[in-house]
């Protein structure tokens, strides 16, 4: 630990602190440039879109077991999402002529959870920072889910709409974590 000194107060910081939080600020980026290309281009294969929507699966699971390794608490929340999202990605892959109705499911099931999880996080950290902003994101979510399930007009079209706004809830949500792991890292309390 460090010990700084901030407006006469005395701060204890864990090294490992700043890492995390670039860590974190990187993947954040890096879900925001993906959510641009997918929604950047258009795909008219099924095959294609199944296998993007496996490697977002995928990400997602590397995103949530390195997530659960990273920060304290709620670890358990973060690997069980990670497992169910690599059998989301091995599906997607398993079964790439499957129609736009299986995929939009299969990416609904995956906002519905993520999006879940960001209300009861935005609930549990009220009055902290930025906790408004992750409450939002995932409402976005939920809607979103529900849209991408309970739509009959499906097309390849909608579906890389949803993967690409997923894939940006992602990101603001990755970004959110990253700040609020600098914050309580200067506060000591991380």
């Amino acid at each position: 630990m460090t010990t700084t000194m901030a407006d006469n107060v005395v701060v204890e910081e864990e090294p490992h602190t700043g890492a995390v939080f670039w860590v974190l600020l990187g993947i954040g980026i890096v879900w925001i440039l993906l959510s641009f290309l997918l929604l950047q281009f258009t795909y008219a294969s099924i095959t294609a879109i199944s296998i993007l929507v496996g490697i977002v699966l995928l990400l997602a699971a590397l995103a949530e077991f390195g997530v659960a390794f990273m920060v304290r608490g709620w670890k358990w929340v973060h690997v069980l999402l990670g497992i169910l999202f690599v059998f989301g990605g091995i599906w997607a892959f398993a079964y790439p002529g499957e129609t736009f109705g299986t995929l939009a499911i299969l990416f609904g099931w995956y906002l519905l959870i993520k999006g879940t999880f960001d209300v009861v996080l935005g609930f549990m950290t009220h009055g902290e920072h930025l906790w408004w902003l992750q409450l939002l994101v995932g409402f976005t979510e939920i809607a979103i889910a529900f849209w991408a399930v309970g739509y009959v007009g499906r097309s390849a079209a909608l579906l890389l709409l949803w993967v690409g706004i997923g894939a940006l809830m992602r990101g603001i949500t990755t970004l959110i974590l990253a700040f609020n792991v600098r914050k309580l890292g200067t506060e000591g309390a991380l």
